[in-house]
């Protein structure tokens, strides 16, 4: 018997759940084959700072300690380089403002990544602090401390029904039942379903489609060293990766929740905005993926218990942030759960809360 039963092995789940181990034994339940299967294992993976609405941004920079300390940290410099064309100052000037990126010469920005286009290079502004995030041993990291503490992890647990009696959640996965005083729903695009499951009202989780293709080093250049690139408005984004490079479209379109996969023409339309400011055209994509970033309505975060029913805990719409701001939000839900002082300040707690969804 668990006091807790966590929905859904992804970077949300496994975090909170590694988090309430320590108070009370937790059980993660997965329903595919292994943990981070969907949104979390086919992350771009970086973390920077100043990246998302200012409760994200919060918690970005509560979970910086943890990111760069813990366990030997996992991060490895990065960097971004933002670009643009003669048509796009004023989008320029925002973004640079808002990242906190400082415009460089466009030679520099050319050293920094060979194949920029000097004919269409307009506009450069480069930032230090983002970094590489080890997504795998992050997450195995949060596993390892789960079961230190007793707890457990069991995939292929799909969830098929939820009830409540008395003070007892029932949860049946699988065909095998699970009983606990507490369900955590990280559930990343699914957690609207698993609360109504609950006989709970959702709060308008939407799943959006993220597309990714992986193409070889242009020209033969060691991408390794260069930074993140993208372009205004980030229509497009480019990263280095394994000695190959990312690209993505940076598409949002609404789907519903499923094992994603990349839209052909979408991906098409991303590889032609990044070939518009480089040299080098796309010859090959080696291969492509997508999956799906999760946004509540006010596109914040949404942590903690439900205003409805307590002991249904929300650790969901992580859109895109959830390993940048996984070591902060997993404290928060834990916080949350156990009636501690949450370490964030109360602004943003009452910005993340499904409180803010239920008025």
């Amino acid at each position: 018997m668990s006091d807790i039963i966590v929905i859904g092995g992804g970077i949300a789940g496994l975090s909170a759940a590694a988090r309430l181990s320590a108070h009370a034994k937790v059980t993660v339940l997965e329903q595919e084959t292994h943990t981070g299967y969907h949104a979390s294992g086919r992350s771009a993976a970086l973390y920077e700072e100043n990246y998302g609405l200012p409760s994200t941004v919060a918690l970005n920079t509560a979970s910086k300690a943890y990111h760069f300390e813990a366990n030997g940290g996992y991060l490895s410099q990065r960097g971004f380089l933002i670009v643009g064309q003669n048509h796009e100052k004023d989008a320029f000037d925002t973004d640079a403002a808002t990242l906190g990126a400082d415009p460089i010469p466009l030679d520099r920005a050319r050293e920094m990544v060979p194949i920029l286009n000097p004919e269409t290079l307009a506009y450069a502004g480069y930032h230090h602090e983002a970094f590489d995030i080890d997504t795998d041993r992050l997450m195995q990291d949060f596993v390892r401390t789960l079961r230190a503490n007793g707890g457990e992890v069991v995939t292929r647990s799909g969830v098929t029904a939820i009830t409540k009696s008395g003070d007892r959640w029932q949860i049946t996965a699988s065909g095998t039942q699970y009983e606990a005083a507490t369900v955590v729903n990280a559930a990343g695009a699914w957690a609207d379903g698993i609360a109504v499951m609950a006989g709970l009202d959702p709060l308008g989780i939407t799943p959006h489609r993220r597309s990714m293709a992986r193409i070889p080093a242009p020209a033969g250049h060691d991408v390794n060293t260069w930074p993140m690139f993208f372009g205004v408005g980030e229509t497009w984004y480019a990263k280095p990766d394994a000695g190959a490079l990312l690209v993505s479209p940076a598409d949002e379109d609404v789907v519903e929740p499923h094992d994603a996969w990349a839209d052909d023409m979408v991906l098409a339309t991303g590889i032609a905005r990044y070939e518009e400011m480089v040299t080098e055209p796309v010859t090959r994509v080696s291969t492509s993926w997508a999956g799906l970033r999760s946004f509540a309505p006010d596109r914040a975060l949404v942590l903690g218990p439900d205003p409805a029913e307590p002991s249904f805990v929300w650790s969901a719409g992580q859109g895109g942030y959830g390993m940048q701001t996984a070591p902060a939000a997993s404290q928060l839900v834990c916080d949350l759960v156990m009636n501690n002082t949450p370490e964030i300040g109360a602004e943003f707690v009452a910005q993340l809360t499904p409180d803010r969804l239920r008025k």
